[in-house]
C-alpha cells in the first residue's frame, strides 16, 4: 500500500503527459507514411518512404541543412564568447550595478517576433534604419541586409535575443567563483589573463556545457524570426529545417512531406541532445 497510493497519486499527471507527447508523435508518425495532399484529395494510399525520399531530395533540402547548422554554430559561438566577457564586466561591483544587470537581461523577454520587426524596421531598414544613419555618417552606402546579407542578419537578431540567457547563467556562475583561490593567485603573482586562463574558464565550464546544450535544442526550431523578415529568402539563402517544413505544410499543402521532415527534425534534435547530454556529464563529474 506505501507504493501503490504515490504511485496512484502519480498515475493522471504521468498519463496525461504521456498522451501529450505520444498523440502527436504518432499522428506524425502516420502521416509521414501515407500520401495527404491537400491539393489532391484524391491521392491517398500508403506511401512508405516516398515522403522522407521527396523532402531529402527538394532542392532546398541541403541550403537548409547547411543554414540551419550555420545560424547554431554561429548564434552559439557569439553569446558564449560574448555572454563570458559581458558576465566578467558586470561581476565586479559598481555603481548601478542592478540596473545593468537589468537592462542586460531584459532583451531576453522580447517575443521572437516582435524582436524580429524591431531589427527588421529599426536597425536594419536600408532608408530610415540605426545602421542606415551610422553608415551615412560615417559617408558610407547604407547596407540593405535583409537583402544582401539576409542569413547573418538572422543570426544577429536571434544572437541579441538569446546573449542575456547566457550572461545571466555565466553571471550566476561567476557569484560561486571561490574569490580567496583569486586573491591567493594574485599574491603569488599570477596576472589577469592567468587568473582567467586556469581559474575563471575552467569554473565556467558547466556553464558553458549547459548553454550550449539549450540554444542548440531551441534553436534547431527558429521560425518567427525568417519569416518575418526573411522568408528564407532570397531563393534560399535563410531557409533552415523548420522554415522548409513549413514551407512543404503550408504552402505546398503536403501535410505527408511536412510530417516527414518534422521526424527528420525531430531525430536531428534528438542526435545533438544525447551528444550534448553526454558533454554536460563530463563537464559534472
Amino acid at each position: 500500500m506505501n507504493r501503490f497510493m504515490p504511485r496512484a497519486l502519480m498515475a493522471p499527471a504521468i498519463g496525461t503527459l504521456f498522451l501529450w507527447m505520444i498523440v502527436p508523435l504518432a499522428m506524425t508518425l502516420y502521416f509521414s507514411a501515407i500520401r495527404f495532399n491537400l491539393m489532391q484529395p484524391d491521392v491517398t494510399g500508403f506511401a512508405g518512404l516516398e515522403n522522407f525520399e521527396y523532402f531529402m531530395t527538394d532542392a532546398s533540402f541541403w541550403p537548409a541543412v547547411m543554414n540551419t547548422v550555420l545560424l547554431l554554430g554561429s548564434v552559439i559561438v557569439i553569446t558564449v564568447v560574448m555572454g563570458v566577457g559581458l558576465a566578467l564586466l558586470i561581476d565586479a561591483p559598481f555603481p548601478g550595478r542592478g540596473l545593468v544587470r537589468v537592462l542586460l537581461i531584459s532583451p531576453f523577454f522580447v517575443m521572437p517576433t516582435v524582436n524580429a520587426l524591431l531589427w527588421k524596421h529599426m536597425m536594419m531598414n536600408p532608408i530610415y534604419g540605426v545602421l542606415a544613419h551610422v553608415w551615412q555618417a560615417f559617408g558610407a552606402q547604407p547596407v540593405d541586409w535583409l537583402t544582401d546579407w539576409p542569413l547573418l542578419s538572422v543570426i544577429i537578431m536571434i544572437s541579441w535575443q538569446w546573449l542575456p540567457f547566457a550572461t545571466l547563467i555565466f553571471m550566476t556562475a561567476l557569484q560561486s567563483l571561490n574569490r580567496e583561490q583569486l586573491e591567493a593567485a594574485r599574491m603569488d603573482g599570477a596576472n589577469y589573463l592567468q587568473q582567467l586562463r586556469y581559474m575563471v574558464l575552467p569554473h565556467l565550464g558547466r556553464s558553458v556545457a549547459v548553454v550550449v546544450m539549450i540554444e542548440m535544442i531551441f534553436l534547431i526550431s527558429v521560425f518567427a524570426e525568417i519569416f518575418t523578415t526573411t522568408s528564407g529568402g532570397p531563393g534560399d539563402a535563410s531557409t533552415n529545417i523548420a522554415f522548409l517544413i513549413f514551407k512543404q505544410a503550408l504552402l505546398n499543402f503536403d501535410a505527408g512531406v511536412a510530417s516527414a521532415g518534422a521526424l527528420f527534425a525531430v531525430v536531428l534534435a534528438n542526435i545533438a541532445a544525447i551528444f550534448l547530454i553526454r558533454l554536460v556529464g563530463k563537464n559534472l563529474d
